[in-house]
């Protein structure tokens, strides 16, 4: 057994002769974005799984080591990871804990600190956690973010993006039914097969492959039916994870509509603007806004051949994070970056002014600066574009998916009668144009 060893501070360490014979457990939001990093980061040597263990366990787990004043996602990752090693799956003297930190404020950078005193109290502190962060804040002997793999977990969130998009897009329509998740399954494969050669990573072979993975969805058949197109945005966590939302997406879809589901990497490219943003309104040094201009505009040229891919091929194409950032004026300043900041205001913004004026907004418990730029946001879009339908759902351990449920079937119902009358004027319109 490797020995345990601790910094100066007295933080348990994750070590070179752990990398042998640890495994890492790191919580799902993201699914097959997620699948594939996984893949990413076994490929350099790592024991690693993506924990799916979900249930009223993963919420008791959270809500007896995390104090309850916490949001909601801190609740549901802490009750996620702790919940796993006393599962009984895992030796917990041979499993570590993988948790993302970025600098910033919220559970950016508190989450790990948090897990740290859960594990302390549920009698696991001998369990190492690993920060994974590009601010320097915490460093392992036996973990490191290499640049290249940095290169391939980016590249395998652009090439989730246009999965999550193009999969919404055909999923709801499919004649035959799993066909969607099979030529995800089937793309996800491929991609990784070329990223462990050492392919797939050039913006030629990009957008090689993003024609061919938008190729093998336009080939499944699929229904002319027309469906409500439902938004979902909201705090990043329960906006994508399964386990935070109660399975939304799919529940939208029982239901008859098509969600949409904004890409992960605007939130990325976001996250870059704001240390760019920082140099400008609280000064600082020029290098560093000139790196993440650089990086930001790296990152775009990427977002923009996915875009072109999607256009080409026919399928709905989001707008690029300018065209996003556009349309907060007159509504939040740049400065607004907490969180999701003014990047979820913007999101609802784009789906309204791009024919999609149903949302749900997916709200959790104790996230201040989501309820601000969330549901604080959402009278004045309804003053401005009184044809929007908009419902912010609550999610926290108290919420009941029944309630959850029944607000979102009001907002279908909503939507489909709008839809309805819509398509009444402009069969009365063809009919008789002068009449309208």
């Amino acid at each position: 057994m490797a020995e345990l060893k601790y910094d100066k501070t007295g933080r348990l360490l994750f070590t070179k002769e752990m990398k042998n014979e640890y495994t890492l457990l790191a919580p799902q939001m993201l699914p097959d974005h997620f699948a594939m990093v996984v893949e990413i980061v076994r490929s350099y040597g790592y024991k690693v799984e993506m924990l799916e263990n979900t249930g009223r366990s993963v919420i008791d787990a959270g809500q007896k080591y995390v104090h309850n004043d916490a949001c909601y996602p801190a609740i549901l990752v802490i009750g996620q990871l702790i919940s796993a090693i006393q599962s009984g799956k895992y030796d917990p003297h041979k499993v570590a804990l993988v948790i993302t930190q970025t600098g910033g404020g919220c559970r950016a950078s508190n989450y790990i600190h948090l897990l740290r005193k859960a594990l302390e109290k549920a009698g696991l502190a001998y369990v190492p956690v690993i920060s994974l962060n590009l601010s320097g804040l915490e460093k392992n002997p036996g973990f490191q973010l290499t640049i290249g793999m940095l290169r391939k977990v980016v590249f395998a969130l652009i090439y989730g993006d246009l999965l999550l998009c193009i999969s919404n897009q055909v999923r709801p329509y499919e004649l035959t039914p799993g066909a969607t998740d099979a030529a995800v399954q089937e793309c996800m494969d491929y991609l990784l097969r070329e990223m462990a050669q050492g392919r797939g990573m050039s913006f030629k072979t990009m957008e090689a492959n993003f024609d061919r993975i938008t190729a093998s969805f336009k080939a499944i058949p699929v229904s002319n039916e027309e469906k409500v197109k439902v938004g979902v945005v909201g705090e990043i966590y329960v906006k994508y994870a399964p386990l935070g939302n109660n399975g939304l997406c799919d529940f939208l879809l029982s239901e008859g509509a098509e969600p949409v589901v904004p890409g992960v990497i605007d939130f990325i490219i976001f996250k870059i603007n704001n240390r760019e943003v920082d140099v400008d309104i609280y000064g600082g040094k020029k290098v560093k806004e000139r790196f993440c201009h650089w990086l930001q505009t790296y990152v775009m040229k990427y977002q923009h051949a996915m875009i072109d891919a999607l256009k080409r091929s026919g399928f709905r194409a989001p707008g690029d994070f300018n065209e996003l950032h556009s349309y907060i004026k007159g509504y939040l300043g740049d400065g607004n970056k907490m969180g999701e900041g003014w990047l979820l205001t913007a999101e609802m913004l784009e789906l309204i002014n791009t024919g999609i004026p149903n949302i749900v907004c997916t709200q959790p418990f104790g996230c201040l600066p989501n309820h601000i730029v969330g549901k604080g946001m959402i009278r004045k879009l309804k003053d401005d574009y009184p044809w929007s339908n908009i419902v912010a759902i609550d999610y926290d351990p108290g919420a009941t998916k029944i309630n959850q449920e029944n607000r979102i079937k009001l907002m279908l119902a909503n939507a489909r009668a709008l839809q309805k009358e819509q398509a009444e004027h402009k069969e009365s319109e063809e009919k008789d144009p002068a009449a309208v």
